[in-house]
């Protein structure tokens, strides 16, 4: 088996200092997490070493820097470029062996010695940088990472507060590379999903206090309940401690995977109003036979290792032989992980720690790609392998772990983006109890990016809190927008008359179309109620009743007119034009129902043309019995022969004809323009009046004209002809009675016109009504009533009275 004279560098913070000086000195303690990550590195190249079908015939190293500091960062950067020998672990030696380096876990450390050891064309693959800056190819070409970018970060926590309706946040961050770059990227996208921030502050653990009592006082005086905050687990332990000390407990924390998931958190003050935060992290994994190996580890395994060394003692609270710690007791030897529970040996919960494995199969897969064109054409084999080849290779891997999950690195050298969200269900003390309660994949419908299930909040009602500048506009009212505030504030009025909004935080109210009408609420149009006059509402039935009541009683007359046709009274009022007067009667009391109901194409040109044309009969029949009323006196006048022009003959011939005129106009109106139905929205705004439109006025004027002129004539001879002597005057009564109906018909005018919707209609039956129960009453009714009741005046003697003279007529 050979040995590859190339191999993996982990540049790792596995020392951190407590007062971040140089490395060297004694005030530091060790990394668990760091450690972790170490360990996970050898165990997945001893995997790779073992597996035949990877890398056959050849054996993989590792080197492991300290890099703690960021001066250590740098000096381990120039290591690695110029081939010196300094490492503080590995298993590779010789200058210039470490064709790949893994590490960073920091954004800012790995941008360190990223941006030196790429223009030597050396691969960095970084398991937890996910600083967007570090997809720059420009500054950074040789950097990956199997951890997605900051940029998708930002976006599902920006997609995340919009999911809950938290338009109105804060936004924290540290000060360096990750925090700033992390937050503005959340700023912008929260700005493009409509997400308003209220305030932006950052700070560092180690700046000045003052810093950190600005973070807090703004946090105090904002009105937002939600809080983002883009930083590592030192900066919200600190934020968190600070926060509680002022009683501001009462906030949702919405966190970045550099602290969401950190146990650590849970032994800082104030821990406990971090339960309840949500935050997206790197999905969960399960590495088998990890967890045998990390509790396999022995100092016996690595006697150089100082990271073994320190971690051992650490664990286990003793000191190893040729310790320099002197203040604990030896260790017995007997000392094992295998019945020991921390951090380190629990794999439950793999998610960085995933990414380091999948960073070692990542440049393994890269130099087996390479190997094996070598072995197929005709390079020469034993030749050593360059970084610059081990980059161009990597830049191509596509391969499924076995945990299939999918590797590939694109154009930037990033790695698929995909994130389970993590809800901190509880703080005890050194124990951080944390549940996946959904998940983000941009590869869905933006609608369904962020998926959810149940979560625990920070308040005791596990209520989602509400975060917002201004309430939401409900439906039917509209957003008013001010220039000089954010847009998530903004004031809310009602809709326009005729408009509405019906969605929530509408910014434009629209205008019903013609037929529809808002409803109450102004959140949707309904159809405008119609209005017509109808035989089923109180009004209607009304004037049907009536109108059927004026039907009957001159069907009644009629019946007694032509059961006494032959008496004296009946005869002195010419039979013949009575008959046909009662006749006319009844059709106009008739044709009032044409009016009720709704209105249709045969029903408007009848109503009008049946109304013109029965009052002109009725009204010819009054003038012409006014008319021989008037000439049977003036024939009594010797040597005068006048009535020979006015008999019977003439009598119907002068009747028809006036009443043809009428049709004659009538047929010209339905021919040139006929009255139609309408539906008028112009008079009211909420209601439709279905209504005859009378088509041509002129037909409409000619016919009412026509009507009152020969009523206005007969009227006139009426009045002339009131004082003519005999005992039953005739002439009084037609006077009386077309004085009722020229005075009904003035009165029409102004109702008709000022009369709104079915009120139109009603005026205009009652028109008819009241000028034929005129008619019907005054002409017909004393005669009537002296037929049935006053039988000793229906004589011809009573009827001659001082005129002697029996007149047929």
């Amino acid at each position: 088996m050979d040995i590859l004279r190339a191999g993996m560098a982990l540049v790792s913070g596995v020392r951190q200092e407590i007062q971040y000086g140089n490395c060297t000195k004694r005030e530091t303690v060790l990394n668990e997490r760091e450690f972790k990550f170490a360990q996970t590195m050898i165990f997945a190249i001893h995997e790779i070493n073992k597996n035949p079908g990877l890398l056959p015939r050849h054996t993989i190293g590792y080197k492991i820097y300290n890099a703690c500091g960021m001066s250590n960062i740098v000096m381990s950067a120039i290591v690695l470029a110029n081939g010196q020998k300094e490492q503080l672990d590995g298993t590779c030696s010789g200058p210039g062996s470490a064709t790949a380096v893994l590490g960073h876990s920091g954004s800012a450390p790995t941008m360190a010695f990223a941006r030196v050891i790429g223009r030597f064309q050396v691969p960095v693959v970084s398991h937890f940088a996910t600083c967007a800056c570090l997809s720059d190819r420009e500054e950074f070409p040789s950097f990956f990472r199997t951890i997605p970018s900051d940029e998708h970060q930002s976006r599902a926590l920006a997609k995340l507060v919009k999911h809950f309706g938290w338009m109105w946040v804060g936004a924290i961050s540290n000060l360096n590379a990750y925090g700033v770059n992390g937050i503005n990227a959340f700023i912008q996208a929260a700005v493009e999903e409509g997400v308003c921030i209220e305030y932006y502050e950052a700070f560092e653990q180690s700046g000045p206090a003052s810093a950190l009592d600005k973070v807090v006082e703004t946090v105090k005086r904002s009105t937002s309940k939600v809080i983002v905050a883009f930083m590592s687990h030192r900066e919200v332990t600190v934020l968190a401690a600070e926060l509680y000390k002022n009683n501001i407990t009462s906030l949702q924390w919405v966190g970045s995977d550099a602290w969401i998931s950190d146990s650590s958190l849970s032994d800082s003050e104030g821990s406990s109003i971090l339960v309840g935060s949500l935050g997206f992290v790197v999905s969960k994994a399960n590495i088998p036979g990890l967890e045998d190996h990390l509790r396999q580890l022995h100092p016996s395994q690595f006697p150089n290792s100082q990271f073994i060394r320190e971690f051992w003692e650490y664990i286990f609270e003793c000191s190893l032989a040729n310790s320099t710690n002197t203040e604990m007791k030896a260790c017995t030897g007997i000392e094992s992980l295998q019945n020991v529970d921390t951090y380190f040996t629990d794999v439950s919960d793999l998610r960085f720690v995933n990414n380091v494995y999948k960073s070692v199969y990542a440049v393994a897969h890269a130099l087996h790609a390479l190997i094996s064109e070598r072995r197929n054409s005709s390079s020469n084999n034993n030749q050593p392998i360059e970084s610059w080849q081990v980059l161009q290779y990597l830049q191509k891997v596509d391969f499924m772990t076995s945990q299939g999950e999918r590797v590939t690195f694109d154009e930037n050298g990033n790695i698929f983006a995909q994130y389970e969200l993590i809800n901190i269900q509880s703080m005890a003390s050194s124990i951080m109890h944390t549940t996946t309660v959904g998940f983000y994949d941009p590869t869905l419908p933006h609608d369904h990016q962020v998926q959810m299930t149940k979560f625990k909040l920070h308040n005791s009602v596990n209520q989602v809190p509400v975060s917002v500048c201004s309430d939401s506009c409900p439906p039917g009212q509209r957003k008013v927008i001010y220039k000089t505030k954010p847009v998530c504030c903004f004031d809310c009025i009602p809709c326009g008359e005729a408009e509405i909004s019906n969605a929530t935080d509408s910014l434009d109210c629209f205008t019903c179309p013609s037929e529809y009408w808002p409803n109450a609420n102004q959140d949707r149009c309904v159809l405008k109620d119609t209005e017509f006059l109808s035989f089923s509402e109180i009004m209607g039935i009304v004037l049907t009743c009536f109108c059927f009541i004026g039907t009957f009683l001159t069907l009644l007359i009629f019946a007694v007119f032509l059961r006494y046709r032959h008496s004296p009274i009946v005869r002195a009022n010419n039979s013949e034009l009575s008959f046909l007067l009662l006749f006319s009667l009844s059709l106009c009391f008739l044709c009032s129902l044409t009016f009720i109901g709704r209105p249709s194409e045969w029903s408007c040109m009848l109503r009008h043309t049946a109304f013109s044309i029965t009052f002109v009969l009725c009204i010819s029949c009054v003038l012409w019995k006014t008319i021989v009323v008037l000439m049977a006196f003036r024939a009594t006048l010797p040597g005068s022969n006048v009535m020979k022009w006015f008999g019977p003959v003439q009598q119907r011939l002068s009747v028809f004809g006036a009443t043809f005129i009428q049709v004659l106009i009538c047929i010209l109106w339905l021919t040139i323009d006929p009255p139609f139905p309408n539906r008028n929205m112009l008079y009211f705004k909420d209601i439709i009046i279905l209504e005859c439109n009378l088509g041509s006025h002129v037909g409409f004027c000619a016919a009412l004209g026509y009507i009152g002129l020969l009523a206005l004539l007969c009227f006139v001879l009426a009045f002339f002809a009131r004082k003519l002597p005999d005992n039953f005057n005739e002439a009084k009564f037609i006077t009386f009675s077309m004085l009722i109906f020229c005075a009904v018909w003035i009165t029409f005018i102004p109702a008709y016109v000022s009369s709104p919707g079915k009120f139109t209609v009603a005026v205009e039956i009652f028109a008819i009504l009241s000028s034929s129960y005129g008619l019907l009453l005054c002409i017909f009714v004393p005669k009537v009533f002296i037929i049935l009741f006053q039988s000793e005046k229906n004589t011809k003697r009573h009827i001659m009275g001082k005129t002697q003279k029996d007149i047929h007529y």
